[in-house]
């Protein structure tokens, strides 16, 4: 029997990537899963990739940083399962370089927009969804954020992309804290430099023998695997965890310490 076996996990940004690794975790370990992500076609093959391995699950299309867009996204959920135990809020966007003085306001905010304001709107709907549940094996819900090593030590050149990421462990906190005596977790999980199609996008538009100087610093000199956060992201929904609340894990193999 699977750590979360009978319960349901939603997932964001499961397209592809950590969010994917996660899904198909989840439902490994016996959960029904909504893979949720823009990226429609993407989340559909989760949901395939999953179903072939024996388990089961919904995909949903989200602008996770569009409040209708997230209301529907968990109203869909729980049409389906009826409940929400565990959610992984994992969608982001990647960041680009620029000197401080130099970002455009437009991209600071679209990077605020979906890696905080997009983790903020799904935590305000699975809150509203959990308070009202019944407790379950000693517990309402558990959440998830998708913070960044950038979440403790800056991103150079990225200052929209470390406020946001700083601003996930912030709210991680205030949840964890208000929400604990309705028996609601919530942590983080920062991964470290993690091969991902979102990497190797970035890795393209850099300049030649890049990937292989990132691999060289990077902890050990390889990097992060999405199913290495996925695991972590689901030992923190599970029972197991279950005295873990409103902490920051940092998945990167030791390369920052907090």
């Amino acid at each position: 029997m699977g750590i979360h076996e009978g319960k349901s996990a939603l997932i964001t940004g499961a397209a592809g990537g950590i969010g994917r690794a996660a899904a198909e975790i989840f439902a490994r370990e016996g959960a029904r899963v909504a893979v949720a992500d823009r990226n429609l076609p993407g989340a559909l093959e989760s949901i395939a990739r999953i179903e072939a391995a024996g388990g089961e699950g919904i995909a949903i299309e989200v602008d996770v940083s569009d409040e209708e867009s997230v209301a529907a996204m968990m109203a869909r959920c729980i049409a389906e399962f009826g409940r929400l135990d565990c959610a992984f809020n994992n969608a982001g966007i990647s960041g680009r370089q620029h000197a401080f003085h130099e970002v455009p306001l437009s991209h600071w905010q679209q990077t605020l927009d979906v890696n905080l304001t997009g983790v903020f709107l799904c935590l305000k709907h699975e809150l509203a969804q959990m308070v009202q549940q019944e407790v379950v094996d000693g517990a309402r819900g558990a959440l998830v954020n998708t913070s960044s090593g950038a979440g403790i030590v800056p991103a150079p050149g990225q200052p929209d992309y470390t406020a946001a990421k700083h601003g996930v462990v912030g709210i991680t906190k205030n949840v964890a804290q208000e929400y604990a005596e309705q028996k609601i977790r919530c942590n983080s999980v920062l991964p470290g430099t993690t091969d991902t199609p979102m990497l190797d996008a970035s890795m393209k538009r850099a300049e030649p023998g890049y990937r292989s100087f990132v691999e060289r610093v990077s902890v050990g000199g390889v990097l992060t695997q999405a199913e290495e956060v996925g695991e972590a992201a689901v030992w923190l929904c599970s029972q197991q965890a279950r005295r873990v609340s409103g902490q920051s894990l940092v998945v990167d193999g030791g390369g920052v310490f907090h």
